[in-house]
């Protein structure tokens, strides 16, 4: 391993798949062809390893076929489960290391030389669109069995109280509860939170007439947003430049095609969903910088306040 990382200049990571890769050739010279075409990925080694022998290779090889590693790690643990999975709950404190600060970034204009903010309220929206030096969270699934998951999560000590004050809030109705049974039931509940604000409700009202649509009515009926949800299957439907849509379901939104400020209807066929950042980049495209800044700016600001 350390050869290989000195030699190539990769990563330890990276030498890892690519030794693994080469060990498998080595015993099933059949995995070249799907490497050289990208039916296989080199980070799916390490699982296929596990699983891949020359009496299963037919049945076995294909399955890996398009896989992520997640994906991978799914497939061994169908094919070879761990057995007597452990259910302990194990908390362990990680010392917080100290952020050093950094240099604040600096703009670049389009000629690629750098410009400072022209005025204290530009100076002020500039820093708080930096991004955040906070760490991120870490979350780590890793499959056991087909129908369990081991989950690393690092959290903070306020976590860990909410998760407690949860639990005792639950002893009534779940007397006994497991951590799972706890996030499962505040899931369930952000869950149907959002099932609500899309109109996916159990009985949900009939829609309203096409004609009783108002132009540039602020309020879309529950009936029509459960529609275009439908419809649209919760994906950012932004067309590409190089065919087919976005698909993003991160940050998925309403927005009318024809802008509501032009006159568009809160009707199904006048509305589609767009992420976050597909819906900035329409208003922008209709309404222009200046415009969209202003608004931008004025959301940033609430949520400093």
């Amino acid at each position: 391993m350390v050869n290989v990382v000195r030699s190539l200049g990769l990563s330890k990571a990276a030498s890892f798949f690519r030794l693994k890769a080469a060990e498998l050739i080595q015993r099933h010279p059949e995995i070249v062809e799907p490497l050289r075409d990208g039916r296989l990925c080199i980070t799916t080694m390490a699982s296929l390893a596990k699983v891949l022998t020359p009496t299963n290779r037919a049945e076995v090889l294909p399955r890996f076929y398009h896989r992520s590693g997640v994906e991978a790690k799914a497939i061994v643990a169908e094919l070879a489960p761990v057995a007597n999975p452990p259910t302990k709950t194990v908390v362990t404190v990680t010392p917080v290391r100290p952020l050093r600060a950094q240099p604040p970034l600096a703009r670049t204009q389009v000629d690629g030389s750098s410009c400072e903010p022209r005025s204290p309220e530009e100076s002020t929206f500039a820093r708080a669109e930096l991004p955040s030096l906070e760490p991120p969270r870490i979350v780590r699934a890793e499959p056991l069995t087909p129908t369990e998951t081991r989950l690393h999560l690092t959290v903070s000590p306020a976590f860990l109280e909410k998760l407690e004050e949860a639990r005792l809030a639950l002893s009534h109705s779940l007397p006994g509860a497991t951590i799972e049974d706890v996030l499962s039931t505040g899931l369930d509940l952000i869950l149907d939170r959002d099932r609500k604000r899309k109109g996916l409700v159990a009985n949900p009202r009939p829609a309203p007439a096409e004609a009783s649509a108002e132009p540039g009515a602020d309020y879309v009926p529950a009936a029509v947003r459960r529609e275009v949800w439908q419809r649209d299957q919760g994906r950012c439907q932004w067309k590409l430049d190089s065919g087919g849509i976005c698909g993003s379901r991160l940050r998925v939104e309403l927005d009318h095609v024809n802008l509501r400020c032009r006159g568009a209807r809160p009707v199904a066929a006048e509305l589609r969903l767009l992420c976050r950042s597909h819906n900035d980049l329409a208003a922008r495209e209709a309404l222009g910088d200046p415009v969209i800044d202003r608004y931008t700016r004025k959301r940033t600001a609430a949520r400093r306040t």
